[in-house]
């Protein structure tokens, strides 16, 4: 009958593994079909064409935008508005004047007045870029180049420097727009600032606690004067120019204000003859995503010289849209942050840095394992939390629970978590949220080994009411040793921590400078927390040791705790963290190394029921209660009675 059974239950087993094969075939068939066709169509269907050739009014013949849509080419374009129609200040569609094809000349000029010289009287030393026939959509086309200036005195004092972009089709020789035969048909001329005025953070100047009373008025004043934001003009070496193929018609009113930045219109006011549309020159996007704000330098009177990198490249239509949106937002959250102002979301702004930092500064092999560990990182502490959540929910007795080390982790989780909050501008959210919620955790496991009740303080307290931890039930004989075995442990770990904590606290007063006393507390208690917080692991491992079993402890949890241990010690090489926070990671190897040994040593028989009256009755309880039939409860004290009273073979850990 089983083998019959079996039979009978693996076909619809079978027929549903096959179904999932033949799914999965199905999708990888149709991933091959779509590139299939996706490669053909571009070898035998030819491109949609970027420009096409038409006769203007003059009757020359011009090359116009082939992706104007149903606004017409800027070349015939109406001299007047169609009858009725209203010219509309705003544009709601524009489209590109010239071709997306087109071969172009660019110069650049630099200065520190944002009205254009004229390029004849322009010195020559700040004509830093100048090239021509250059082809847009041509991904292979690039140009660079390196060069230096001397900084402007009006630069030095906090002034703008300004690059001025002169743009026309190639073989047109009128590109300044400050002299005669200049066409803004062939030809267009914007601004961009070269460097950035950004406001500074507010930092709390360190100081030695001991010495603040002997501070002069002037260094009181400094000190003060230190949480204002100061708004710095800052350069980067390097700039990325980028021009932008292939956008078309643009609905302008609704267009991303990232993308709006770069998007230079037609100067003299034309519409078509609804009076609705315009047009727009090339997009040239000057790419500072990459530019990170640890790259850039402080402008004052000090610099004299400016190194000049420019770099001209054609980049895809939906990267330009990415990353001048991220660019645009990480800008004005960090501005938002300097200035103190709540920003949406938390953070400011440095997480993009941070992102940036890794892609930009790890080796290519180690960033991939990052990616792929920090996917493991977040599903397995996800079910470290489950486990460890069910593990306590189906957990009846306080054998092995060690209630003094739970109270002690969620005291020193508090106390990290604090310390993370006060070093906020060097901890990653990741690290912040996890720890929050590890604290949630461990609060409710209180909940779930005592009783918190909140009672009458005794007579002469200070306080009317106090918090209380009462036994929810009479504790058996195996539970009032681990309350015993708890005690014992901790009073030696009381002995051991707290010369450690006054020493490490008197250290930290008179040699370490900080914000407030506020900050010593939190960084000396967090101190010993990182240096000697394993200490407060040992009592579990004791009352394991005293109890010769681990049967009580929550398996999957520690093993998916386990693996997260050494995804940290990667990640601690990694990402961005106070350095106590690092060590930490590797500190917390050594106990799961000792707990590791314990449940080789103390081996549990998962097929049994243990000492404490866990393990293999709950399969059979619930293949009982699914039969209709009610399980053998008057059995169970018994068996656990004789188990917990054996130390043999009977009993579901073997000793060696």
């Amino acid at each position: 009958m089983p083998e019959g059974n079996a039979a009978a239950g693996g076909a619809p087993a079978a027929r549903q593994e096959e179904g999932g094969s033949s799914l999965m075939s199905r999708i990888g068939w149709g991933l091959a079909i779509y590139m299939g066709m996706q490669f053909l169509m571009k070898q035998f269907v030819p491109a949609a064409p970027q420009s096409k050739t038409v006769t203007d009014a003059s009757g020359q013949t011009v090359q116009v935008p082939a992706n104007t849509a149903d606004v017409p080419p800027y070349a015939l374009r109406p001299k007047t508005l169609d009858e009725g129609a209203t010219w509309n200040p705003v544009p709601q569609k524009v489209a590109p004047i010239w071709p997306d094809d087109s071969v172009v000349d660019i110069i650049i000029t630099l200065s520190d007045s944002v009205k254009p010289t004229p390029l004849k009287d322009t010195p020559e030393e700040m004509l830093v870029f100048k090239e021509q026939d250059f082809k847009i959509g041509n991904w292979s086309e690039k140009r660079s180049i390196d060069t230096t200036i001397s900084v402007p005195e009006a630069v030095q004092n906090n002034g703008t420097l300004w690059g001025h972009f002169y743009i026309g089709l190639h073989g047109e020789s009128h590109l300044d727009p400050t002299q005669p035969g200049y066409d803004p048909a062939k030809a267009y001329y914007f601004v961009y600032p070269f460097t950035q005025h950004i406001p500074r953070k507010k930092v709390k100047k360190m100081h030695n606690l001991l010495e603040s009373k002997n501070m002069t008025e002037a260094e009181q004043v400094e000190e003060e004067e230190a949480g204002t934001v100061v708004v710095g003009n800052y350069y980067h070496p390097n700039t990325s120019l980028s021009f932008v193929p292939g956008a078309g018609t643009i609905m302008y009113p609704t267009a991303n204000g990232a993308v709006r930045t770069f998007l230079h219109l037609e100067p003299t006011g034309a519409r078509d003859g609804s009076g609705q549309n315009s047009w727009y020159y090339p997009i040239l996007f000057a790419n500072g995503f990459w530019q990170l704000k640890s790259q850039h330098s402080l402008v004052n009177d000090t610099v004299k010289t400016l190194p000049v990198h420019i770099e001209l490249n054609n980049l895809a239509q939906w990267k330009f849209q990415v990353m001048a949106s991220i660019e645009l937002g990480g800008r004005e959250t960090a501005r938002q942050a300097a200035y103190g102002n709540p920003v949406a979301g938390g953070g400011d702004g440095s997480e993009i840095e941070m992102i940036k930092e890794i892609f930009l500064d790890t080796n290519p092999i180690l960033l991939g394992i990052t990616i792929v560990v920090s996917i493991a990182h977040l599903i397995l502490e996800t079910l470290a939390f489950g486990s460890d959540i069910a593990h306590y929910r189906k957990k009846k007795d306080n054998v092995g629970i060690s209630v003094r080390s739970i109270l002690a982790n969620v005291f020193m989780q508090t106390v990290i978590f604090l310390y993370l909050v006060d070093n906020s501008q060097n901890t990653s959210w990741m690290i912040l949220g996890s720890q929050g919620v590890g604290i949630v955790i461990e609060l409710w496991k209180i909940t779930t080994v005592v009783n918190v009740r909140v009672r009458d303080a005794e007579p002469g307290s200070w306080l009317p009411k106090k918090v209380v931890f009462e036994d929810k039930h009479k504790l058996s004989e195996t539970e009032e040793k681990t309350k015993e075995y708890d005690e014992i442990a901790f009073k030696y770990m009381y002995w051991v921590g707290a010369p450690l904590l006054v020493a490490y606290a008197i250290y930290s007063l008179v040699y370490d400078e900080h914000k407030s006393w506020y900050s010593f507390i939190i960084a000396t208690l967090v101190g010993s927390v990182y240096a000697y917080g394993f200490l407060m692991m040992v009592p579990s491992l004791y009352i394991n040791y005293r109890l010769k079993s681990v049967a009580h402890m929550p398996g999957k949890a520690m093993m998916y705790k386990f693996l997260n241990t050494f995804i940290d010690d990667l990640f601690a090489f990694t990402i961005k963290m106070p350095l106590l926070h690092r060590l930490a990671t590797l500190r917390d190897d050594v106990i799961f190394f000792v707990y590791l040994y314990q449940t080789w040593k103390y081996k549990v028989d998962y097929t049994r029921v243990n000492e404490f009256g866990q393990g293999g009755d709950d399969d059979d309880v619930a293949e009982e209660k699914k039969d209709g039939k009610q399980p053998a409860t008057e059995d169970v004290p018994v068996a656990v009675k004789a188990t917990a009273a054996s130390v043999g073979k009977g009993g579901a850990t073997k000793r060696k």
